[in-house]
């Protein structure tokens, strides 16, 4: 029987291929079930037999703690160098979400707000 090992909704595809490497070198069989098309299914990796789920969560515990470490130091760098996307820059990418968002936001305040003035609130 198959046993969840690793969830892969929301992880960066760089992370995803270390675990899939870190599997592979160690002889741990695995297999991977995708979102789906409409992206409701479960994206994760599975261990084919549950005996190997000690090793491979000790595997992927030193894994961690070594990503931990790399992408701090990473964050750190790009933040020295005033390269780290802060709220303004990194919505400045895609202003025109950003836009959109924030008239939807004020679509719904106002509508909230003139519901309970409305009301007599």
């Amino acid at each position: 029987m198959s046993i969840l090992f690793f969830r892969l909704r929301g992880v960066p595809e760089d992370e995803a291929d270390d675990i899939r490497e870190l599997l592979n070198v160690n002889g741990i069989t695995f297999y991977e079930t995708s979102a789906g098309n409409w992206g409701i299914s479960l994206p994760a990796i599975w261990l084919h037999h549950p005996d190997d789920l000690p090793k491979a969560q000790i595997l992927f515990d030193d894994y961690q703690q070594q990503r931990t470490v790399t992408q701090r130091a990473l964050y750190l760098e790009l933040k020295q160098q005033n390269r780290q996307a802060g709220f303004w820059r990194h919505n400045l990418k895609k202003p025109f979400r950003f836009l959109g968002y924030c008239g939807l936001l004020s679509l719904i305040l106002y509508i909230s707000i003139k519901w309970l003035f409305e009301l007599g609130l």
